[in-house]
């Protein structure tokens, strides 16, 4: 009789099914480990994100970065790098002051400054001081008796359009009669391009901003949106017809806007083509390591600094214009105000410790 060789396996295919068996197991291990590599990377992405970042914030974004910020490195003719020195550790630094303008300067002129904000940084403390001079202030301009056809006596604003941010920066030392360690100029004309590189800005716009006036430049401001872009964030900062006080204001909002969207992820990545558009249109006396290590210090570790702000006070006059008449008490309020913050003795609780409109008011 014959046997049915079909029904019996051969050694040969029985060896095969083995080795079939063998590499599937084996598929499935190399699977379940990768899937166990996988989990457990993204738990470390999740545990470890900030350290991440961090890492990549020095090891990559920094150095490239710091070439493009010393573009925009140009001393003041007294400039003192003490403070900026690498050996410094911000967070060990005492308190210094800056000084914000914002300028409308085109081409080769210096434009006058539209902005003007007197700030001292506390880093231990992560608390800024926010000062806002009117641009209409009529105060004396330090210098401007150098400068061919310009008033000795004139709208602050002018002392930027006479001798730069040298003048600007000795103008409102004598003013405030306090000192300026750094200063740091943007043109709100390279606004618009980084405002748009950080994916446009949220601000609390819950009415229409709108100019009426035919002699003021035309600007349309859409209220409740999720997100501005850099052209409407540039009208939010610009729009005059309501008041000074509420102008000043929303220039110190913008900032602070700005501030939280710079710790988006997105942002953080991008932050060199970020750097880049704004070198183009920054000025600072201030070293890359320096801005680099407060950057950080306000993306990753102490977050958004709580700001007090204050602006100087006073009475619309015209004469041969308009002018901002200053209060003289609140101006000498307002020195001891800064005496206070930029004492390295000064403890936290002598400060305000939340966000509010007007310093001495608060105190």
């Amino acid at each position: 009789m014959k046997k049915n060789n079909a029904a019996q396996p051969s050694s040969l295919q029985r060896t095969g099914k083995k080795k079939s068996k063998k590499q599937s197991n084996r598929k499935k291990k190399i699977g379940l480990s990768i899937l166990a590599f996988i989990l457990v990377a993204g738990i470390s992405s999740f545990v470890f994100r900030k350290e991440l970042l961090m890492f990549g914030f020095d090891h990559v974004v920094a150095p490239t970065v710091e070439g493009t910020l010393e573009n925009s490195y140009v001393p003041l003719k007294d400039n003192n790098d003490k403070i900026t020195d690498a050996s410094t550790k911000l967070d060990k630094s005492p308190p210094f002051s800056l000084l914000l303008l914002g300028t409308d300067q085109r081409h080769n002129e210096n434009g006058l400054s539209d902005s003007i904000i007197y700030t001292v940084v506390r880093p231990k403390n992560n608390k800024v001081l926010f000062v806002s001079i009117p641009r209409d202030s009529y105060t004396k301009i330090v210098g401007a008796e150098n400068v061919k056809g310009a008033r000795n006596n004139t709208k602050i604003n002018a002392a930027h359009s006479y001798g730069g941010a040298q003048m600007s920066v000795d103008t409102v030392e004598e003013l405030l009669d306090a000192p300026i360690d750094y200063y740091a100029t943007i043109n709100f004309n390279g606004l618009v391009e980084v405002v748009d590189a950080l994916g446009g800005v949220e601000l609390p716009i819950t009415k229409l901003i709108e100019n009426k006036n035919p002699a003021h430049e035309k600007l349309r401001v859409e209220p409740n949106k999720p997100i501005y872009s850099g052209k409407e964030a540039l009208m939010y900062v610009r729009y005059r017809e309501d008041s000074d006080f509420k102008r000043t204001e929303r220039q110190r909002i913008f900032l602070k806007a700005v501030l939280e969207r710079m710790k988006n992820i997105s942002n953080i990545a991008n932050i060199n083509q970020i750097m880049g558009l704004a070198s183009d249109n920054f000025k600072t006396n201030m070293r890359a390591d320096f801005m680099l290590d407060l950057a950080k210090k306000v993306i990753f570790e102490s977050g958004t600094p709580l700001i007090t702000s204050h602006m100087l006070q006073g009475t619309d006059k015209r004469t041969d214009q308009w002018y901002y008449i200053l209060d003289e008490e609140d101006v000498r309020d307002t020195h001891e105000l800064i005496e206070v913050w930029l004492d390295p003795d000064t403890a936290a609780s002598e400060l305000i410790s939340e966000d509010s409109d007007n310093a001495l008011q608060n105190n």
